[in-house]
C-alpha cells in the first residue's frame, strides 16, 4: 500500500532532522505543509517567496536526495508559494513552482515572478514593483574617514574597521557599540555599513533604526505577513540595528527580532547593534536577547578628550572649506565637553553668525556665539584646577605632587604648576605652597626662578609649558 503524502513528507522531515541543526530545522522545514502527491511530484507549501529561494539555495540536495530516498529516483518536489494579497479578507495568492531549478540572483536585487500580482512586500519599498530593491538606508557622509580615532573610541573603531573587512568571519558578532546621546554611534555603525558596501557591492547590508523595525512589525502584523516581515530580515548579510534600547516596549518585536538574530548568526551573517548604554544594562529586554548580545564584542564610546576633539574640529572645517583662527578652535574645543554633535553645531553656529553679520570669526565673536554652549566663564580658575591640568597632561598622580620626592619628572611637574598657579590665580605664595603638601613661599618663588630659567635654556619645556598656559588661559576665559 503506496504512503499519502503527509506520510511521505513525514518521513522526509524524520531524516532531515537528524542532520540539520535544530534551530534550522524549526525555523525552515517545520513551517512547510505537503499539499499532494501525483505521479512521483511532492507538492510542499512554503510561505513565501523567500521561503522557496533559501530552501533551493540551500538545502535543495538535501531536499533531493530525501525524497529519492522515500519515491525513488523519479521523485521530483514542487513547491506552492503562499503570496499575502494585503487584506486578511482574501483568500492568499499562492504559486505553483518546479524544485530543483533555483535561480541566482543579485543579493542587491530580488526578481520575482511577473505573473503575480502581489509580491511578499519589502518594508522599505512601495508595494506593486516587479523587483525589490533593497536600499542599504545609509548616509553616505558616515565613513571611517570622517569618524577621528581617539581614546575615546578606539577600541570600538578598530573593532567597527575588522568587521567591515571580513563582515560575519569574526568573533566581534554580534558588535555592539554603546555611549551617551551624539558621541557617534550612528555613525560608526553606518560607517562599517559603507566599508562593507565598497569592499564587497553584492552583499546586502541594511541600516534601520529599532523604532522603525517595530512600525514594520505592528504593520505585517495587522496583514497577517509576519512570516514575510522575518524572512526578508533573514536574507540580510549585514544587519545594523541602531538604538536597540527601545525594544524594551515591543515584547513580539523582540520575538520576532529573537529569530532574525538567530538565523543571521548561525548563517554567518553579520549583525551591528548600538544602545546608550551596555547590554548588561538594558531593562525590559528579553534575558535570551541580552544572552545573545553578549556573544561578540561590546564596545563604549566615550566624550572625547581635547586631543580629539581638535582633530573632528579641523576634520569638519577641511571637509567644509572653512578656515579660522587657531585660538578659536582651540577655545571651541577646550569649552565644548558634552559630546561630539554640540562640538559641531557650536561650529555651525559660529560660522552663521559671522556669515550673517559679514564679520570675521575671531575669539570676541567665538565667547559671544556661544553663550548656548559654554558654561559660565567668569569663575576664577584655581589652583585644584590647574594642578589637575598639569597632572593629566604628564600622567602624573595628584598626589605625588604633594610628596617629598626627587624624582625629576615630579619635581618639574609641581615647579610648573607652582609657575602656572602664580601667573593665573590672585592667591599668595604662602597659600600656593600650602597646596602642595604646606611647602612655604620660599618653595614657590625657587620654582617659578627654576621655570623660567628651563624655559631660556630648553626648548622642550619652554614647550610643554606654553601648552600648559595655553590650556589655563582657555580655561580661564
Amino acid at each position: 500500500m503506496e504512503k499519502s503524502f503527509d506520510k511521505i513528507w513525514a518521513s522526509c522531515l524524520d531524516i532531515i532532522k537528524d542532520i540539520v541543526e535544530w534551530q534550522h530545522f524549526k525555523t525552515w522545514f517545520e513551517p512547510i505543509k505537503p499539499i499532494s502527491l501525483k505521479e512521483k511530484i511532492l507538492t510542499i507549501q512554503v510561505p513565501s517567496q523567500f521561503f522557496y529561494e533559501y530552501l533551493e539555495e540551500h538545502y535543495v540536495s538535501l531536499l533531493a536526495k530525501t525524497l529519492k530516498r522515500e519515491l525513488g529516483k523519479e521523485a521530483r518536489l514542487e513547491y506552492r508559494i503562499m503570496v499575502d494579497s494585503g487584506n486578511s479578507k482574501n483568500k492568499p495568492l499562492t504559486m505553483d513552482v518546479p524544485g530543483h531549478g533555483y535561480k541566482s540572483y543579485s543579493n542587491n536585487e530580488m526578481d520575482f515572478p511577473l505573473v503575480i500580482n502581489n509580491p511578499v512586500k519589502n518594508p522599505f519599498v512601495i508595494p506593486g514593483l516587479k523587483k525589490m530593491q533593497i536600499d542599504p538606508q545609509l548616509n553616505p557622509a558616515y565613513t571611517f574617514d570622517t569618524f577621528i580615532e581617539g581614546d575615546c573610541n578606539r577600541v570600538a573603531r578598530r573593532a567597527g574597521k575588522t568587521v567591515a573587512e571580513k563582515p560575519g568571519g569574526t568573533s566581534f558578532n554580534p558588535l555592539v557599540v554603546y555611549g551617551g546621546v551624539g558621541l557617534g554611534k550612528t555613525h560608526l555603525a553606518q560607517a562599517i555599513g559603507n566599508e562593507v558596501k565598497n569592499l564587497n557591492p553584492n552583499k546586502v547590508v541594511l541600516y534601520v533604526s529599532s523604532e522603525k523595525f517595530i512600525n514594520q512589525f505592528i504593520d505585517h502584523g495587522r496583514n497577517n505577513a509576519i512570516n514575510d516581515f522575518i524572512h526578508f530580515y533573514q536574507m540580510i548579510d549585514v544587519l545594523i540595528i541602531d538604538d536597540i534600547q527601545f525594544f524594551n516596549r515591543a515584547e513580539k518585536s523582540q520575538d520576532a527580532f529573537f529569530s532574525i538574530f538567530n538565523h543571521l548568526h548561525q548563517s554567518g551573517k553579520q549583525l551591528i547593534l548600538t544602545s546608550d548604554k551596555s547590554p548588561k544594562d538594558l531593562e525590559g529586554v528579553q534575558e535570551r536577547l541580552l544572552s545573545r548580545f553578549r556573544w561578540g564584542l561590546s564596545a563604549d564610546l566615550q566624550v572625547p578628550d581635547y586631543e580629539t576633539k581638535i582633530e573632528i574640529l579641523d576634520i569638519k572645517m577641511k571637509n567644509d572649506g572653512l578656515d579660522m583662527p587657531r585660538e578659536v578652535v582651540k577655545y571651541i574645543a577646550y569649552n565644548i565637553n558634552s559630546n561630539v554633535r554640540e562640538l559641531e553645531g557650536a561650529l555651525i553656529s559660529l560660522l552663521a553668525q559671522s556669515s550673517l553679520n559679514k564679520r570675521e570669526i575671531d575669539l570676541e565673536l567665538a565667547k559671544k556665539v556661544l553663550r548656548n554652549f559654554v558654561k559660565s566663564s567668569t569663575k576664577e580658575i584655581t589652583i585644584d584646577a590647574i594642578q589637575k591640568m598639569v597632572c593629566e597632561y604628564f600622567d602624573v598622580a595628584y598626589d605625588k605632587l604633594l610628596q617629598k620626592t626627587r624624582k625629576r619628572e615630579i619635581v618639574q611637574a609641581r615647579q610648573i604648576t607652582m609657575y602656572l598657579s602664580k601667573a593665573f590665580t590672585k592667591n599668595s605664595l604662602k597659600t600656593i605652597g600650602e597646596h602642595f603638601g604646606g611647602r612655604d613661599h620660599t618653595t614657590v618663588i625657587h620654582s617659578c626662578q627654576t621655570v623660567k630659567d628651563l624655559m631660556d635654556t630648553d626648548s622642550l619645556f619652554k614647550e610643554s609649558v606654553l601648552e600648559l598656559q595655553q590650556k589655563v588661559q582657555l580655561a580661564a576665559m
